[in-house]
């Protein structure tokens, strides 16, 4: 049990720095405030916490190990993260338009951990390095997704809740443009980043 200290600390560390999970995070709390993002963290510590499960049974070694399947994804994460710095280039969020727009849903933030190389790393590592050694095999899997999403779900909402309380500051065009500079080109270097 001593184990779970250091697994707590890998996940905070993991989860708290940027990602394009907490990029779409942030967009989506100004975009749709915090309350409306809850599916997408939810889909987020969801599909992550199955990834972790995978990894830990040792199928995400197998996954990275061959390499077309590990190119695919890279493949899969920056095509998704350049087409949402498309979109994010033009953001708006004037209320009457932020109503029409939709959050991520639950499903799809849960899907896209699998298209996302950094929680794929995260996932391989964490279970290579901090599976708790306890037995039976099954108990030690379950501590390890426990531990890793409690402390993954308040981590992401962190960048939602920064999000949603930028929201009130970006109501000039001025900021509103800044923002969606800043957010482009974070996202266009996650896409970059992924083949590092």
């Amino acid at each position: 049990m001593e184990s779970l200290l250091p697994l707590a600390l890998f996940a905070f560390v993991s989860s708290i720095t940027p990602g394009p999970n907490n990029i779409m995070l942030t967009s989506s709390g100004i975009l749709f405030g915090f309350l409306r993002s809850i599916p997408h963290m939810l889909g987020i510590t969801f599909g992550f916490g199955a990834m972790l499960a995978l990894c830990a049974a040792g199928i995400g070694s197998l996954v990275l190990a061959v390499p077309a399947i590990h190119i695919l994804l890279k493949a899969l994460g920056s095509a998704y993260l350049v087409y949402l710095a498309w979109q994010l280039r033009s953001m708006a969020f004037r209320r009457d338009e932020q109503s029409r727009g939709q959050p991520m849903s639950f499903v799809g933030a849960a899907l896209f951990q699998f298209a996302n190389p950094k929680a794929w790393v995260m996932a391989v590592t964490g279970a290579s390095a901090f599976l708790p050694l306890v037995q039976p095999a099954w108990l030690a899997i379950a501590l390890f997704c426990l531990v890793f999403c409690a402390v993954n779900l308040p981590c992401i909402g962190v960048w939602a809740g920064t999000g949603a309380m930028l929201r009130r500051y970006l109501s000039e065009p001025r900021w509103q443009r800044l923002f969606c500079i800043v957010m482009v080109l974070l996202t266009l270097y996650s896409a970059i980043a992924i083949w590092l």
